[in-house]
């Protein structure tokens, strides 16, 4: 049986669109890496086919949010000097700084979530489940659910995309190469707030990005 989350994942790691996902799917009886080769087949599997070419080219963005509140400065690389110069990529990194900006996110993916962190988030989630009085049977069963939304919270390529959450950053990287016609990958990024550890008054910044954005 094709589920909804078969086809969201096929869609995430191909680019491809998501009729093309799920007849994929529907054609290889539910095997991914098989609907992974029927889309390259047919050509529809763009970010999969491209995934593999080195990027060693692109641009560092600077964004700047609310007087000099919040800081973002991040790493966007693709293949070829002439695509970096190009304004859909510019764009594209632009909003990706903007996103680090109103999201805070901790790492780029959930394989570079160090265990120790993630071993500390599932005992408090452990302590949190028992506390709320779920029996411990299913507990474990919890816990793995509320990593995943840990993951959707901390990791960039996780994240809804805030211009359009209906995708998250993942498809919206996907969909710029499909667009593009090359490799591309988020590097690195540094994230600084105003009086970020010091005790002053808190202010919701990130919702302010967020608003600035939607403007």
């Amino acid at each position: 049986m094709v589920t909804a989350g078969m086809v969201k994942e096929l869609r995430e790691t191909t680019g491809a669109g998501m009729m093309d996902c799920k007849k994929a799917l529907t054609e290889t009886n539910g095997d991914m890496e098989k609907a992974i080769d029927f889309l390259r087949e047919k050509g529809l599997a763009a970010a999969a086919k491209k995934a593999g070419r080195i990027a060693a080219e692109g641009l560092v963005e600077a964004y700047i949010h609310g007087g000099g509140r919040i800081g973002v400065m991040v790493e966007v690389n693709c293949e070829t000097d002439f695509v970096a110069k190009t304004d859909p990529f510019k764009d594209l990194v632009k909003d990706i700084a903007m996103q680090i900006a109103a999201a805070n996110p901790a790492y780029i993916r959930r394989e570079e979530v160090p265990e120790e962190i993630l071993e500390h988030e599932r005992e408090v989630l452990r302590v949190q489940a028992l506390n709320e009085g779920k029996p411990a049977n299913i507990v474990e069963k919890m816990i793995v659910g509320r990593v995943e939304k840990y993951y959707k919270e901390v990791c960039l390529m996780e994240q809804q995309f805030i211009k359009d959450t209906d995708k998250t950053i993942t498809q919206l990287i996907n969909e710029s190469i499909s667009k593009i016609g090359e490799n591309i990958s988020i590097r690195r990024f540094t994230r600084y707030q105003l009086g970020e550890g010091l005790e002053k008054k808190s202010n919701d910044f990130a919702s302010e990005v967020m608003a600035a954005v939607k403007k």
